[in-house]
């Protein structure tokens, strides 16, 4: 069972996310549930992967809510298509507050996971807010280190200045009336570099998992706060909680869920490798999301 839900978030940008709530096999409204929020992709909307492991994970007992990030999807906020990663992970905080004001959720049973630059913001929103106290990721990236390094971290940080460059020249021509967007995933076929990236293409752009909602691009202001930002900021100090960090085995941004896994503070962490995956692999892919969330279930039913 699920319901299609409006979150007004108290972040300062007022925006407000659109949402769906998912509730465990025999909900009954007066009794007390543990809860996840589950963040998408960057470029993702919440009927794509998150919703699929929003309504997966309700199945092991818990409320589960899958929203659109602000400026995305059916949510509200101007400039469309902003992928600013300091809102993202404020994202995150706005459904707990959401969660929290719930008569059938625990607030001391709510936790978080995130698929790909979602299960970075998620980990962010962990460090910065610990009313979240179980962190699941799958496929994790830290968007900030992707632009800055590449998707298999060969390009130094200084060699990203470009980007830098680009994002603060779009700010410039944005404030002229003149819209930049910038691609999150190839946006054609052979502007793919390789295998796993022309899943990426095929996933948002052909009827494999593909949405009115998700473009597959972001305003290129977004390169701006990108650049510069860390998910992981300060996860050796704050990162306290259970964590949980699930990658394909052939996963191009593997390297992210192993910065998250060696950088964490946490001392209940667990990193389960799905053999033979790749990053998009563990978005839709039948048998690879049944794994993943034959860990995540259990998981997050121990810690929460």
């Amino acid at each position: 069972m699920s319901e299609n839900i409006d979150i007004t978030t108290r972040n300062g940008y007022g925006t407000t996310l659109s949402a769906v709530i998912n509730f465990p096999p025999e909900f009954d409204a007066s009794k007390q549930y543990p809860a996840i929020v589950v963040s998408h992709p960057g470029g993702g909307v919440k009927e794509q992967t998150a919703g699929l492991y929003a309504g997966k994970l309700a199945e092991f007992g818990f409320v589960t809510v899958a929203y659109d990030a602000s400026f995305q999807g059916a949510s509200t906020g101007e400039p469309r298509q902003l992928e600013n990663p300091h809102i993202r992970t404020e994202d995150v905080s706005a459904v707990v507050d959401y969660l929290t004001g719930l008569d059938y959720v625990d607030n001391e049973r709510i936790g978080g996971m995130g698929i790909c630059a979602g299960a970075g913001y998620t980990a962010n929103a962990a460090i910065n807010d610990p009313r979240i106290k179980a962190v699941g990721t799958v496929s994790l990236v830290n968007i900030g280190q992707m632009f800055r390094n590449g998707w298999t971290n060969d390009v130094a940080d200084a060699d990203a200045f470009p980007l830098l460059k680009m994002g603060s020249d779009a700010r410039t021509t944005d404030a002229a009336g003149q819209d930049n967007p910038f691609p999150l995933a190839p946006m054609k076929e052979e502007d793919a570099p390789n295998e796993e990236l022309r899943q990426a293409w095929e996933y948002y752009h052909t009827p494999r998992c593909e949405h009115p909602n998700a473009p597959g691009f972001m305003t290129a202001r977004s390169l701006s706060q990108i650049i510069t930002y860390d998910a992981f900021h300060k996860s050796e100090a704050f990162l306290t909680q259970p964590l949980l960090v699930i990658a394909g085995s052939e996963a191009g941004s593997k390297w992210m869920s192993d910065a998250l896994y060696e950088r964490a503070a946490s001392a209940d962490r667990a990193f389960h490798v799905v053999e033979g995956a790749n990053h998009m692999e563990l978005y839709d892919g039948e048998k690879e999301v049944a794994e993943a969330v034959s860990k995540l279930g259990p998981f997050f039913t121990d810690k929460l």
